[in-house]
Formats: structure tokens, sequence, C-alpha cells
């Protein structure tokens, strides 16, 4: 007797979270591990936003709401768009799930038909195509080598489109790599788009606030005003208030797509807990300080780990634009040998080997998309990112060379 259906056999568990699993496991047998496989920031949410729930919840403000949201934090997210990206939607456009995470699935589960086909750019997050393929869909994965910043291409865009192309999924700043795109790049992008009807486009905002050097986030619906018929603009409160428990993403698109995915959440989580929107709408509503504090130190650990990954023979890493993340190639290390005799054959032995001899937690590239790399988050303090750094080092430095072959 099977458990389990069809259509989770070509599903993997999230390589992030299994990443983190492992350092857990040879943490509890007393090894003093490092754990960068997962990414949220280490920083408490700001005590105000505590508070909202907490005086929510006191209030009686424990029951359910309304599937899409409460009226009062759409209008905030709807305000929110208008003030920092000048995207106008109003509270019926809206949409609050538990993370944006499920803003997604949600998506996929409103629109997708056997066989349709989603566009990935890689490298991306880990739960893009296992949730495409979950719900049906087809991954078609366009590669954005880091020749390209890690960014998409109109001339790959263009290629990776078929009749049967549904959603182009864009991440920006990206998970894993950090790449942040330019309104004229977006416009290239949209000009593609334009040729094509058929196709939505999911624009995961997610790191918006996390953006570094002085660039300006552009969003992708202000960059493509005409698309917005066929844009889901995707954002949430877990990074940028430093809310990753919390579960609160939202986003704004066409009123008929917006409709199905609260028939979607009706039927089944029904809502967002209420204290936790109370929570959310004060984030977005309240003091924004945080916001600045935490990019300054995201940006500082972007430059602390940028610099010391340059002084390790064998890797390679160009400076993240946004988000926590380093991407970090090592092409140079495949076919070398571990101190036990052990050829380093992918990203995945890398991160293996990483975590058995250097004790360092990281996400294979091979996870993303595109391979060899290996990804750490940086959203932790600079004393751990330094020991993190000096373990890597270690770890390379203890390898033997690749055997040469004539």
């Amino acid at each position: 007797m099977s458990y389990v259906a069809n259509r989770l056999a070509a599903v993997k568990p999230s390589a992030s979270m299994a990443a983190s699993q492992a350092a857990k496991a040879l943490r509890a047998t007393g090894v003093d591990v490092i754990d960068l496989g997962l990414g949220e920031p280490d920083f408490p949410t700001p005590a105000h936003v505590a508070e909202a729930a907490h005086k929510a919840a006191l209030a009686g403000e424990t029951l359910y709401t309304a599937a899409a949201g409460t009226p009062a934090l759409r209008q905030a997210v709807a305000e929110k768009f208008r003030r920092e990206n000048g995207l106008d939607y109003g509270p019926d456009d809206i949409v609050v799930a538990n993370g944006a995470k499920q803003i997604i699935f949600n998506a996929l589960m409103a629109t997708l038909n056997d066989g349709d086909e989603a566009i990935l750019p890689a490298p991306y997050f880990v739960s893009y195509p296992e949730m495409v393929k979950l719900l049906g869909g087809v991954p078609v994965i366009a590669e954005c080598p880091a020749e390209t910043g890690f960014r998409l291409t109109p001339e790959v865009l263009e290629a990776a489109i078929t009749p049967r192309t549904k959603w182009l999924f864009l991440n920006m700043p990206g998970n894993p790599s950090g790449a942040v795109y330019s309104r004229d790049e977006l416009r290239a992008l949209g000009a593609v788009l334009a040729k094509h009807p058929q196709v939505l486009i999911l624009s995961d905002e997610i790191y918006e606030h996390i953006i570094f050097d002085g660039r300006a986030f552009v969003s992708f619906g202000a960059a493509c005003p005409e698309l917005k018929d066929r844009s889901l603009i995707v954002n949430g409160v877990a990074k940028a208030y430093a809310m990753t428990g919390w579960r609160v993403g939202y986003a704004a698109g066409p009123a008929p797509l917006i409709k199905a995915m609260n028939t979607v959440q009706s039927q089944s989580v029904t809502s967002v807990a209420a204290p936790m929107q109370a929570a959310a709408l004060a984030a977005l509503t309240g003091p924004q300080d945080c916001i600045a504090q935490f990019r300054e130190a995201f940006q500082r650990r972007r430059d602390l780990v940028v610099a010391g990954i340059a002084k390790i023979d064998g890797l390679t890493l160009p400076a993240p634009e946004g988000a926590f993340y380093a991407y970090i190639g090592c092409a140079d290390l495949i076919g070398r040998r571990t101190p036990k005799g052990e050829v380093l054959a992918d990203d995945v032995a890398v991160s293996n080997y990483l975590l058995a001899e250097g004790h360092v937690s990281s996400v294979p590239g091979s996870a993303y998309g595109l391979s060899p790399f290996f990804r750490i988050s940086t959203a932790t303090s600079d004393e751990i990112l330094t020991e993190a750094i000096a373990r890597i080092a270690r770890a390379v430095a203890a390898l033997e060379p690749a055997e040469v072959t004539a």
C-alpha cells in the first residue's frame, strides 16, 4: 500500500531546509556546526510589531478574517505599493497569505493546467520548480550565468517561450544570486513579453528593501505598466522586517487572478491568523527605520564575505547586489581530493565536504539550477561569518589538487 500520490514522485523536499536539518543532525552529535543553509534575518522583529499582535489578540482579534486578508491590511498593502513602488492597486486587487511562498503556490494552483510551462531563470529559489511540478506544470530552466550577472536576457527569454508557456518567474533581488534588474533591463524583457500575450509574469520582490551600493529598486510593475493585466507582484514582511516566522505575504494583480487565488485560499487555509495580520499592518504603517538599519548591516556582512572569499584559492564570488546570500563559484574545486581521498565530483560533494570537514552548512548550486556553486546565507553576525569563512578557507586548503590526465 502506498500513501503517496503520484504527483509527488518528481517533487523534492526543500534543499535549504535539508541542508539545515543535516547541520542540526551533525550538531546533535556534539560537533560545532555553523548553519548557513537557511536565509532569515538574525534580528528580532521590531518591538512595535510584536506589540501590535499582542494587543490584537488581547482585544479579541482571534477569529476568522476574510480569505483575502483584513480590509485594513489590504488597504495598507495598496498604500505601500503606491508609496514605495508607484503602483496603483486597490484593496480588492490585493491578497494576503501565509507567506510569499503560499502566495506563489496559490497562484499556480489557480492557473496551471497539466503540461503548462513556467520559465524559471536559473539560479532560482529552490521551491519554484517543485511547486510547478507539484501542480502539474513543467519547469523550463533558462540559465543565467555569472557572465550575465545572473540576470535573464531578452534573447534567452525569447528562446524559452513556447505556446505552452503560462508563467515567467522573476526574482529581484535574487535568491541565491542577489542579482538586481535595472528599469531598462526590465523594459527589454517586457518588450519580449508583449509579443506573447499568453504569458503571465510573477515578480517575486520579497528582498526589495535589501539592496546595496545605493541602487534603487524598480518593481516589474513600475517598469512595465502595460503588462499590468498579466503581472502578479509578490512581496511580504518576512525579510524587510525580520518576520520570517510570522508568515505574512501579500500580492497585487489583476482582479480575475486575485479572485481565483482567494478561492484557493478559502478552501485550504481559510486565512492568515488575525494577530499575524495585525503585526503586518503595524510593520507596513509604523516606523520604518529598521529597514535602513537592517540593510546597512546586510551590506557590511556582504562586504565581509566577498573580501573573505576573494582570499580563498579556487572560489569566486561576484559581489551580490542585494538579498543576504553569497552564491559562491566552486568550479576549481571539482576534481580535487579530500584528505580522505574522495574526489569532489560536483557542487553537492563540495557542500557535503564543507559540512563534514569544515563544519559549515551550505546549499549546493544544483538545487538552484546552476552549477557548480554553493550558497551560504549572510544573514548572521559578523563574528559568525568571519569564523565560517575561516573554516571554509581551511577546508579548501586541505584539498589535494585534481589529477591531471593526459
